[in-house]
């Protein structure tokens, strides 16, 4: 895993970083004169942890914010965990046959990779593969829409995907992408195994380098007269139906 020095802010965010990964928080900005209780429990947590607190503008959070709505706290990191893609298949068969991976083939909203990674962790997903290119990145958009997911879960980005997905299935794993063109049901599909699931981006969906490299595309019935559902919602129907079939 490589780590650099990053920000995270809002609520959520510092507070599940706080929690799960203190050791690798440097310090934690709080707005001064904030009246925020959940503000005041994170400040006192990172204290008890023995994290730096410093009170700060607003100004000052902004600007590390970057845009980001940061709720009056934020927390260096020094972690902003990426696994190397030969982390892959320890991942994998450390989950003894029951490896469950959401593979997003160019997701670039970062609010749609913040609330994917957070089905994921929901879900229990051993891992989040992502190209390198063509993607958003796990940045302090991202940690603040997941909910603390981006500390929990491995996000793979790998160089090239396609070469990730052959490896993948060498390991015993079965590909299936998201395609509203489909024959086959996703609710027919058995999803109990080594199981990659594979989701386009927001406008083209899978690129067809990445369908040839599936074992199987399926679809999610849409009675309704909507042609898509956004990516993060169609990754949490995805995810949760392999772990209804696995209970």
């Amino acid at each position: 895993m490589s780590k650099q020095n990053q920000w995270v802010v809002g609520l959520n965010a510092v507070a599940s970083s706080i929690e799960h990964d203190a050791e690798h928080v440097r310090e934690v900005l709080v707005e001064a004169g904030g009246k925020n209780a959940r503000v005041t429990e994170i400040e006192e947590n990172a204290r008890r942890k023995g994290i730096d607190v410093r009170r700060v503008s607003t100004q000052a959070l902004d600007g590390v914010a970057g845009g980001v709505r940061h709720q009056g706290v934020a927390a260096r990191y020094a972690a902003a965990k990426t696994w190397d893609e030969n982390e892959l298949a320890g991942l994998v068969e450390a989950a003894e046959g029951k490896a469950l991976l959401l593979v997003l083939d160019g997701v670039q909203d970062p609010h749609n990779l913040g609330a994917c990674l957070r089905s994921a962790a929901a879900a229990g997903a051993t891992a989040v593969v992502i190209p390198k290119d063509k993607s958003a990145t796990v940045n302090a958009t991202v940690r603040k829409t997941s909910a603390g997911a981006a500390d929990r879960l491995p996000v793979v980005a790998v160089t090239n995907l396609s070469r990730c997905l052959r490896d993948l299935q060498k390991l015993g794993v079965w590909i299936y992408g998201l395609a509203g063109e489909a024959d086959t049901s996703l609710y027919a599909q058995d999803l109990r195994g080594n199981v990659a699931l594979v989701l386009g981006g927001e406008a083209d969906g899978l690129r067809r380098l990445t369908r040839e490299h599936c074992d199987g595309l399926v679809k999610i019935p849409m009675p309704g007269d909507i042609e898509s559902l956004n990516v993060s919602v169609a990754a949490g129907v995805t995810l949760f139906e392999a772990v209804r079939q696995r209970q």
